[in-house]
């Protein structure tokens, strides 16, 4: 099974548990929850399965063994006694998420995927008889239909936020997602009395709500972003777990507005608090105090340099494999192995491309000139600095970075010499091979955006073809195939147009 694939699946499976325990943690209910369910878990299928349920979220959330332990043998005990298919469809989906708990490797991973696959196939078949002329309506009618709609609304939402080109993938083994008939099956189960109507609201209330964060910080609103992201940190203290998301958002926003030492801020606290990835995490530190002086540096009593050379003993692995951002921030981090390091250029602004940071800043001129004066400043201290060994690839970073900015700037012209300085450096790049396939993908975007067609689709094509095992390849590859059908689109359209030349 594709890693990219793999990785998706366990965010399906997470997404939901993540916002309905959004809700039980902010109002510090699932200690009285659990206090609450555990006598009932032997006398009716349904508190068994709440029961299994607030188990679940709590292993979820600590990641201690003992708590997946527990909540796995809980919902198996469940499961024993849930003679409805629809309860059936959850304890799957639940024990799901507890297997890639449990053990991350490539047969937890199977089996989890399976088990995933199962409860979606259950709950389409379920939807599919009660919208059947045949279907008699019971005494547990009402819960039963509450169960179908949050689950079938829950795999459509879920997997509507997924990449196409993923989706597509997904769909060669059954799954399919449609985002207005989630939110509408989702609404739907909300506005009944039943036992799943509460997790429909949660569901639909998160999802709005951190879906507005998402889209001010899209937009390039960032002070509003920062204010509901701190407002949302600010709402409860007890599970920091919650945290951690906007945490990593805030970060993204204070770099986007160049305020190195509060970016650094929550790199430091998520480097504490969160173990998604420590390695990426102690690169993103050392890049923000890359960015202060000397003096600024001591006030956080960590040297850049130290914690570059912590990042490759920090990385680790899911499934057998490596984080693709921890191998780019372990290869860039190796220079620093030596006694006196050649520093990188500008760490923060080369990663903020990697999280396609460009697109946010692109809607704001101030921010795009804002950056482009950092990378100015940058490309001035190479060139007073002795050539090395790294001289031409730190050049081509800054040309890259240079040139989106340009681009978003409209000053066009200049950002295509950019790009295509990149790729006239090509045979001379030793170590950022990553660089011409995104020069050329840049400028083919470029290029569409101009209506340059035919010359979009072939720089584009040179970038699909004629570049391997690159660092971030994956991601790189999405957005190619992505620019690629819009302007083979944009093409057909053309074609097919009577007012078109």
């Amino acid at each position: 099974m594709n890693s990219n694939i793999k990785a998706y699946l366990i965010q399906c499976v997470c997404f939901i548990f993540f916002f309905i325990l959004h809700n039980l943690y902010i109002n510090r209910t699932l200690k009285s929850s659990l206090v609450f369910g555990l006598p009932a878990t032997v006398s009716h299928m349904y508190h068994a399965l709440t029961y299994a349920t607030i188990l679940e979220m709590q292993a979820m959330m600590t990641f201690d063994p003992e708590d997946i332990l527990a909540a796995g043998n809980t919902m198996k005990d469940a499961q024993a006694e849930l003679h409805a298919e629809v309860c059936y469809a959850e304890c799957l989906l639940q024990r799901a998420a507890l297997t890639f708990l449990q053990d991350e490797n490539m047969i937890s991973f199977i089996k989890g995927g399976i088990k995933v696959r199962n409860s979606y196939q259950i709950y389409k078949e379920l939807h599919t008889v009660l919208k059947s002329s045949g279907y008699v309506h019971g005494d547990n009618h009402g819960h039963f239909e509450g169960g179908v709609k949050l689950g079938v609304g829950a795999f459509n939402l879920m997997l509507s936020l997924l990449p196409t080109r993923t989706l597509r993938l997904l769909e060669f083994v059954g799954f399919s997602g449609n985002k207005e008939f989630g939110l509408e099956q989702l609404q739907e189960g909300s506005a009944e009395q039943t036992f799943r109507s509460f997790l429909c609201n949660m569901l639909l209330l998160c999802y709005h709500t951190f879906m507005s964060f998402i889209l001010e910080e899209i937009k390039g609103n960032l002070d509003a972003a920062i204010k509901r992201f701190e407002e949302c940190c600010e709402a409860q203290q007890e599970w920091k777990q919650f945290h951690h998301m906007c945490y990593w958002e805030l970060m993204w926003c204070f770099t986007y507005k160049r305020h190195w030492k509060m970016a650094y801020f929550y790199a430091d606290l998520l480097s504490k608090e969160n173990a998604w990835s420590k390695a990426t995490y102690a690169y993103m530190k050392a890049a923000y105090l890359s960015m202060l002086s000397r003096e600024e540096c001591q006030t956080f009593g960590e040297s850049e340099v130290a914690l570059f050379r912590q990042v490759p003993g920090l990385k680790q692995k899911i499934a057998g494999k490596s984080l693709p951002t921890e191998k780019f921030a372990i290869r860039k981090a190796r220079r620093y192995n030596v006694e006196n390091p050649i520093p990188l250029p500008a760490p923060p602004l080369e990663m903020m491309y990697i999280w396609n940071g460009y697109t946010v800043i692109g809607k704001h001129r101030d921010l795009t000139e804002g950056m482009l004066k950092t990378l100015d400043e940058a490309q001035q201290k190479l060139e007073q600095h002795p050539r090395t060994e790294f001289s031409i690839d730190d050049q081509c970073v800054v040309s890259l970075l240079k040139g989106l900015c340009l681009k978003h700037l409209g000053h066009h012209e200049e950002a295509e010499h950019y790009f295509t300085l990149v790729l006239c450096n090509e045979t001379q790049i030793k170590f950022d091979h990553y660089l011409v396939p995104n020069a050329l993908l840049e400028h083919g975007l470029l290029c569409l955006e101009q209506g340059r067609r035919e010359e979009a689709i072939k720089l584009l094509e040179m970038a699909k073809q004629n570049y391997k095992n690159y660092s971030m390849e994956s991601r790189t590859h999405f957005r190619i195939q992505a620019a690629l059908h819009k302007a083979r689109a944009t093409e057909q359209n053309g074609e097919n147009s009577p007012s078109s030349p």
